[in-house]
């Protein structure tokens, strides 16, 4: 995944093969996306607590840990590109099982199911996309993330401008559903067909392992940091996902179409951030873009937090999404490098440490808002920025300019 790769003519199957895999990347944030600015309907409309709601979003990484793992037999048995299309599909239909959910342990269910098909499109598409990436020569990867953070804004304009025009949840999301469920059955045709077959690399050492120590010993060490930072980015994403269209209607008295808009602004500003990323990582190396980043993200929310209003709110999230928009692709590629681990083994263990964040973050946050008010919940948004201050020193400066990103 981070091998040097020799630029070569794609092929008209290739081309067509990365317009579907980036389509997939695209709809796997459209959907969920569209739920988010109307959560707080959601959490009234079933007389829900603020903890209650962070416990049922919870069940969202519960699932992605428990069903996760089921997509490797999934891309071996069926191929990546089918899994990715095909579960696509179903991932919208279980996003929209939620507006019919009657009550709590319903809606915690249907989460977990959604929770658990995110994860296997996402190993799916990221494993396609790999694929395709390996008939260019040439890295890819960050586009198609690129175009995943693009869909999120989509998703959260469309949700937002649902939530102004008072369409009721049932029908805003079986719509999406119907319409973009048709759009990836269209794409699944495209895909590259036959089974994935996995090429050796030799990905370069991202992270330095401690002196004296072995390489077994140092890589699990250094897992345990990009795992810290991994969950740290899943805390600054989660606040945006679960909790400013909340802060921004219950705390700043916005409408609900402006609620929306703090999710939006995150979204906007991590994907400018990851369309630039690869430039900026290139001049002034990972260490300093991850470092400077967190420092960016505990300064943004701090200002949204000291200074409550709906300006620095959305500035404040702006700010959140530009700092964390290159860390996990970094955490990705130093995991998936590490020496002394078996391929792929780096890079799984952070992505579950990456989900194991996700999971915590919305009942934390939820927990302290409903003790102290949310305000004090995010505070913890601060802390992750800060960690990723302090432990963003353990990447290498430098980077593979074509290192891919998963």
């Amino acid at each position: 995944m981070s091998a040097v790769l020799s630029p070569a003519t794609p092929t008209r199957a290739l081309r067509r093969a990365r317009v579907a895999v980036a389509v997939c990347f695209a709809l796997n944030a459209i959907f969920y996306a569209n739920l988010v600015p109307r959560l707080p309907e959601l959490r009234d409309d079933l007389g829900l607590s603020n903890s209650a709601l962070g416990l049922a979003l919870a069940g969202v990484p519960l699932g992605a840990l428990v069903l996760g793992p089921a997509a490797a037999v999934l891309v071996r048995r069926y191929s990546s590109g089918l899994v990715a299309s095909y579960g696509s599909i179903v991932l919208g239909i279980g996003v929209a099982a939620v507006a019919v959910a009657p009550n709590w342990p319903v809606l915690a269910a249907v989460l977990v199911v959604v929770g658990g098909m995110d994860a296997i499109v996402d190993v799916a598409q990221n494993a396609h996309g790999l694929r395709v990436q390996r008939g260019y020569g040439r890295s890819i990867l960050n586009a198609l993330h690129g175009l995943w953070s693009l869909g999120a804004v989509a998703g959260g304009l469309l949700g937002s401008a649902a939530a102004g025009l008072g369409i009721p949840l049932g029908w805003h999301l079986g719509v999406m559903a119907v319409v973009f469920g048709l759009v990836a059955l269209a794409i699944a045709r495209w895909m590259l067909p036959g089974p994935d077959t996995a090429e050796p690399t030799e990905p370069p050492a991202d992270l330095a392992a401690p002196g004296g120590r072995s390489a077994r010993r140092g890589a699990v060490l250094a897992l345990a940091v990009l795992g810290t930072l991994a969950a740290a980015a899943a805390f600054v994403e989660d606040s945006a996902s679960s909790w400013s269209a909340i802060w921004l209607r219950d705390d700043l008295a916005a409408t609900a179409a402006v609620a929306g808009l703090g999710f939006v602004a995150f979204q906007v500003a991590m994907t400018l951030g990851r369309l630039t990323g690869d430039r900026v990582v290139d001049r002034f190396g990972q260490r300093r873009v991850a470092r400077i980043g967190g420092a960016v993200v505990a300064s943004g929310v701090g200002l949204m937090l000291a200074v409550p209003t709906v300006p620095t709110t959305l500035l404040g999230y702006a700010l959140a999404g530009v700092g964390v928009a290159t860390l996990v692709p970094a955490v990705y590629a130093a995991a998936d490098g590490l020496p002394g681990l078996r391929p792929g083994v780096g890079l799984t263990a952070v992505n579950w440490l990456l989900r194991i964040g996700f999971l915590v973050s919305p009942p934390l946050v939820g927990l302290i808002a409903d003790l102290t008010g949310l305000r004090a919940g995010l505070l913890v948004v601060v802390v992750a920025g800060l960690l990723v201050l302090v432990l963003g020193r353990s990447l290498r400066t430098t980077v593979s300019p074509v290192e891919g990103t998963g």
